[in-house]
């Protein structure tokens, strides 16, 4: 008994040494990592590969496709930066990302095209709305070039208020 109370006395402690919650450590659980997002984007690589742009749009369009899991989802633009999928916000499905500018003005869409192009993947960083947060805070986006298009999937830092 005394050492079951002597561990929730410790982790008590360091829980409020670290500046961390309980309810924290859960709103923290439901953000995406960047290994969670590389993750999602080696599957979607994978997906579209073998079943093709039509099939592996319609999942990651789809909330219940297996591609849209907390805050992350995957984008998918062809290499004039048009959206072919998004699984955030399925509507921008045929709009441009090309001349999309970040929160503090920075130029995102020419950004990801650009590393797509000359290099083929990589990771670009930005301020972008989190709409679980209804925040704007600073986001990391893992993207890569398959074929005509370009994948990407985004995570954010975790957030110290939390």
């Amino acid at each position: 008994m005394k050492l079951h109370s002597s561990f929730f006395r410790l982790l008590g402690l360091i829980l409020a040494l670290s500046g961390l919650t309980l309810a924290g450590l859960t709103n923290a659980a439901e953000r995406g990592t960047s290994r969670q997002a590389k993750v999602m984007l080696d599957n979607a690589v994978h997906v579209l590969e073998q079943q093709g742009p039509k099939q592996a749009f319609a999942k990651f369009n789809d909330p219940q496709g297996g591609f849209v899991q907390n805050d992350l989802y995957i984008f998918a633009i062809d290499m004039d930066g048009v959206y072919q999928a998004t699984g955030a916000n399925p509507k921008l499905v045929g709009q441009s990302l090309a001349q999309t500018t970040d929160a503090a003005g920075k130029p995102i869409g020419k950004e990801i095209l650009t590393l797509a192009d000359k290099i083929g993947y990589g990771i670009i960083e930005y301020e972008w709305l989190n709409r679980h947060t209804n925040d704007v805070e600073h986001k990391f986006s893992r993207i890569r070039k398959v074929g005509d298009y370009v994948l990407g999937v985004g995570f954010y830092l975790p957030n110290e208020e939390q």
